[in-house]
């Protein structure tokens, strides 16, 4: 029996380090990290890429599933910001996510949270011992269960926390509670004198800094490309959803602007895509599809973009006219020149994108 208790007992200290070592992955013995919340280099406003002399791109986006990577998606239902780029020496590109960043001054934002979920369980799953993972809370209390099966047995952990904007866009976690098998890791800690700082990894990790209780989260660093920043003036957790309010917004701007098409639009400033760079840009990404949100991808926009159809505007703008991603195409290829020399052959009918 003896044997058997202190077995149990070296499964639950053993949950424990592995815990506090997925919240504390790198620090001192102060518990501060280097500066963590800085952007990743490629996700960095450029030194001198935007100065008072030069025009920054204008942002506009309403109903847009922005695509983030293969696991991960995030609503715009709208913003206002800029397109911010990344390199001093080249615009940006839609054709290389890590040349901008959108700065987002006002707008709101939506993350489901079982997306969010999807993503915890992929694309951090071999960098966690903790499994199984699912997010959820109300509110600003949010609630991370999991199992840990880098054990003998698998231990059932919680980790609960209240959610609020941080300084530099970031998020932050004040951690109320953690509990493995449903007893307070402090409690156990306590009992068998153990120092978290005698646990704790030295490798930083980008987009996260731990000061005691409290975790940021830097989600530029953290989320895969097209990277956005912003001031974060609320953030909920509204099932099934976590909502993020970017700026000084109030809930009619949400109700209005909701009843906007859904678009992309770029104005001002010099975009490139494809083989073309527009100066003065006046780009809009239009959803040709009737649904809710418009489904972009910007890592395959092209793949997108040839299954539509796009015009030239009376002020020499572009309009981009696009189904969502795994939507009706025009008839494949481009028109040879055998079919513009025949009238009797017909060419692609804009009017088949649905």
């Amino acid at each position: 029996m003896n044997s058997r208790r202190y077995a149990i007992a070296a499964a639950v200290l053993a949950a424990v380090l592995f815990l506090v070592w997925i919240l504390r992955p790198a620090g001192s013995k102060d518990g501060h990290q280097a500066a963590s919340h800085d952007l990743p280099d490629a996700a960095k406003p450029a030194a001198g890429a935007a100065s008072p002399n030069d025009a920054l791109t204008t942002v506009y986006a309403h109903n847009l599933e922005l695509r983030k990577g293969p696991e991960f998606r995030i609503y715009i239902r709208w913003l206002r910001g800029e397109m911010v780029p990344t390199r001093k020496d080249r615009p940006p590109s839609l054709d290389d996510e890590e040349s901008f960043v959108f700065h987002i001054d006002r707008g709101l934002i939506h993350a489901n949270l079982g997306d969010i979920t999807t993503y915890l369980n992929s694309a951090m799953a071999s960098r966690s011992p903790l499994k199984n993972m699912k997010l959820t809370g109300e509110g600003q209390q949010m609630k991370l269960s999991g199992t840990m099966h880098k054990l003998l047995v698998p231990l059932p952990v919680e980790v609960l926390g209240t959610l609020s904007p941080a300084p530099n866009g970031r998020i932050h976690l004040q951690v109320t509670k953690i509990s493995v098998l449903k007893m307070p890791v402090k409690g156990l800690l306590g009992g068998l004198k153990v120092e978290i700082d005698d646990i704790i990894g030295k490798d930083p990790v980008a987009g996260v800094e731990v000061k005691d209780n409290d975790i940021y989260l830097d989600t530029t660093a953290l989320l895969p490309p097209p990277h956005i920043r912003g001031q974060i003036s609320a953030i909920a957790l509204q099932a099934p959803d976590a909502v993020v309010t970017y700026g000084s917004t109030t809930p009619q701007d949400d109700e209005e602007l909701a009843q906007w098409h859904n678009f992309l639009r770029l104005r001002g400033g010099t975009v490139g895509f494809g083989k073309l760079v527009m100066h003065d840009a006046d780009l809009t990404l239009i959803d040709a599809s009737d649904d809710t949100w418009f489904d972009l991808d910007l890592m395959k926009y092209r793949e997108q973009l040839v299954k539509g159809y796009s015009r030239m505007t009376p002020e020499n703008g572009l309009e981009m006219f696009m189904p969502d991603v795994g939507g009706k195409a025009l008839p494949p290829g481009s028109v040879s020149l055998d079919t513009l020399r025949d009238k009797k052959k017909p060419l692609p009918n804009p009017a088949l994108v649905k």
